[in-house]
């Protein structure tokens, strides 16, 4: 596909292009104070938000939650640029010199896309987990450096953990490394202990269907008895059956035993190198090996055990309820092994190598515990592993799949999997950063940005940053109370919390326990729930305000007169919007524009088979003061009924009341008598 034929496209971007000088913007200094290319941005973003990782594979180290399109963000970029070739999407750089903020900075977005246009950054968040993905991203290391060093360290830990994940071929009975093993929860009525799964059928192919028979335990290809198993004469039955048949109760989890031991393995997965796949039964060595490590789990030494003690949270209750009490009981007695031997060797390593190995392990969890479920029945997936945060919170699978960490061959949650495609792969692309052409047919070209770097010098103070391009500063603290002189800051462009979301922070906690014992000097490791924006407050009352209104009020001051606070933002909720509104008005801005911009994947499991709203409003705000040749005039009612209008007018509100005289009452009061929903 050759460049001309992509003009139509590219021309989006280019739209309304404003004046190219300050005389011919008339109040507006920046280009992005009264043009923002939405059918542009909308085009990619449409395409980005099903498979985010694979646009932006640098920012995707380590598991976080509610990233932002990389190419919306790239786009609200460029709008800053003053120089007009720079300004197109597909040109390299523009914001050279230009420090640009990013105070609640999460999966790091804003840093990745400012960085490469040539900005200096800094990224400030309250949780250390983001502050490390972004250390390890952005700081410049070699592939072949890390691959040496992975090699290394994944040799050390198969040949210590490795064993412990083996079975034998039933063909020509050859010990070989099992790819996973599949486990039916335990569970108990008053006639005794049954095991329940999802399914009976454990995997889908193009001339055979595997099954696990439910009276004998067995692996059945086409009704032919593939393994004979041992199933402890308990009754198999698949999650539908939810009482037992002869005393009526309903079959109750097994809540007065560890929450690894309430699972029992079913069938072991492998390819032999001369029979290809498998699926069998357990047998008596795949029993042994799980008995030895069993036998060992007490004497795994991973320092205090208060350390992975489950606190009340918004989601980490699901676990309590439970009577799981430690993050250490949902992992098998293999999987702590992994970790162990894991801990150990990365001690061998220097940053910033270490601190990618270690990154590596921490979302290597995501598949290997025993909150993993089983999706490998499928055709177009066989063997996946359901991670654990599949639904955005922690799910108890009926099928739990045991992954094989140290298998040597790719495979679903590997090492070796994961290792290629979010180090290697994310590397690669933030050696030669890649964009997407879309043509007038639908068709898609990745295209090289020439001259870009995703990644930089890492700094560790503002003067250095000044003197030094390219670079970026790291903050690991309360952005309520930034280290940063009056007026230093260019521009601050962020994505702040939802306001009511999951509390991402809890669950992340599910691997902030992992990553202290794996990096323990790297960070400080004692965090406070309590000050996340989406926290609650010892009388239950969230914190959204008290929050959001000190991390503005910060931005306000490091803000330099003439610059521009962006960030998006979209909520159904009146009182998302009355917060924001009082916060904003407190802080001393006032909306400049604001635009509209698609941002969610519809069969996202936050908003599939919802009325949900599927767009971002972009909000542009200036200081106090700042002259605009924009109006905001009064609205009586917001259209709930679409998504798009929806954020554009709420951001035409919020415009409105920010220019005028509203007390906090009436901003409330009003936001309420504008969104009204069925």
């Amino acid at each position: 596909m050759s460049v001309s034929t992509l003009l139509d496209f590219r021309q989006l971007a280019l739209d309304l292009t404003p004046p190219d000088t300050e005389e011919e913007m008339g109040f507006d200094i920046y280009p992005i104070d009264q043009h923002f290319p939405e059918s542009f941005a909308n085009v990619l973003s449409r395409r980005e938000v099903y498979n985010k990782h694979l646009f932006r594979p640098n920012t995707y180290l380590h598991k976080w939650w509610a990233r932002r399109c990389g190419t919306t963000f790239r786009t609200i970029l460029k709008q800053l640029v003053r120089e007009p070739a720079k300004r197109d999407y597909y040109a390299p750089g523009g914001l050279e010199g230009m420090i640009i903020l990013d105070p609640m900075m999460g999966g790091g977005t804003t840093l990745h896309e400012a960085i490469r246009m040539g900005a200096n950054v800094i990224g400030v968040d309250v949780d250390p987990i983001p502050v490390l993905q972004a250390r390890a991203t952005l700081s410049r290391v070699s592939i072949a450096e890390l691959t040496e060093a992975f090699q290394q360290f994944f040799d050390d830990l198969q040949y210590r953990a490795g064993p412990y994940f083996q079975t034998e071929c039933p063909k020509c009975h050859q010990t070989i490394d099992s790819q996973y093993t599949l486990y039916g929860i335990r569970k108990h009525c008053a006639c005794g202990e049954v095991v329940q799964v999802d399914q009976f059928e454990l995997r889908y192919e193009q001339d055979r269907t595997l099954r696990i028979s439910p009276n004998t335990w067995e692996i059945i290809d086409n009704e032919e008895p593939l393994s004979l198993a041992e199933s402890g004469g308990r009754r198999l039955i698949t999650k539908k059956e939810t009482h037992c048949p002869n005393c009526g109760q309903k079959y109750q989890d097994l809540i007065e035993i560890p929450y690894y031991d309430r699972y029992t393995p079913i069938a072991v997965a492998g390819v032999c190198p001369e029979h290809g796949f498998f699926l069998r039964s357990p047998g008596t060595a795949d029993r042994d090996r799980i008995a030895k490590a069993n036998a060992l789990r007490s004497t795994l030494d991973f320092g205090g055990l208060a350390d992975f003690s489950v606190q009340s949270g918004p989601k980490s209750r699901d676990l309590l309820r439970r009577n799981v009490h430690s993050y250490l009981d949902v992992f098998s007695s293999r999987q702590l092994l992994y970790l162990f031997h894991a801990i150990n060797a990365l001690q061998s390593f220097e940053n910033p190598v270490k601190l990618n190995l270690a990154l590596l392990i921490s979302t290597s969890l995501e598949f290997n515990s025993m909150l993993c479920g089983y999706k490998g029945w499928a055709k177009n997936r066989p063997g996946a592993i359901r991670h654990v945060f599949a639904h955005h919170a922690y799910s108890f699978p009926y099928t739990a799949a045991e992954n094989n960490p140290v298998n040597p061959r790719r495979a679903s949650g590997n090492l070796q999997s994961l290792f290629a495609n979010r180090i290697v792969r994310g590397k690669k692309w933030a050696i030669q950063p890649m964009e997407r052409l879309i043509d007038q047919q639908g068709g898609t070209k990745t295209v090289k940005i020439p001259g870009e770097l995703d990644g930089g010098v890492e700094i560790s103070s503002l003067d250095a940053l000044k003197q030094e391009g390219q670079s970026f500063l790291l903050l690991h603290r309360d952005a309520r109370d930034l280290p940063l002189p009056n007026e230093s800051v260019d521009f601050v462009v962020t994505d702040p919390p939802y306001y009511d979301s999951v509390q991402y922070s809890d669950l992340a906690t599910f691997f902030r326990v992992w990553l202290a014992h794996l990096l323990p000097s790297e960070m400080d490791w004692r965090y406070d729930q309590s000050n996340s924006a989406v926290a609650n407050d010892q009388n239950g009352k969230s914190q959204f305000k008290n929050v959001l209104g000190g991390v503005f009020g910060e931005c306000h001051r490091v803000l330099k007169p003439d610059g521009r606070v962006i960030f998006t933002y979209h909520h159904w909720d009146p009182n998302a919007w009355s917060d924001l509104t009082f916060i904003l008005k407190k802080a001393g801005f006032r909306l400049i524009n604001r635009y509209v911009v698609f941002s969610e994947n519809p069969i996202s499991v936050h908003i599939r088979n919802l009325k949900a709203i599927k767009h971002d409003t972009i909000l542009i705000f200036a200081k106090r003061g700042a002259k605009s040749a924009k109006s905001w005039p009064p609205l009586s009612r917001i259209d709930t009924e679409d998504s798009e209008t929806f954020c554009r007018q709420c951001g035409e509100a919020l415009g409105w009341m920010l220019d005028d005289s509203f007390s906090e009452e009436s901003i409330r009061g009003t936001w309420n008598q504008l969104i009204r929903r069925n």
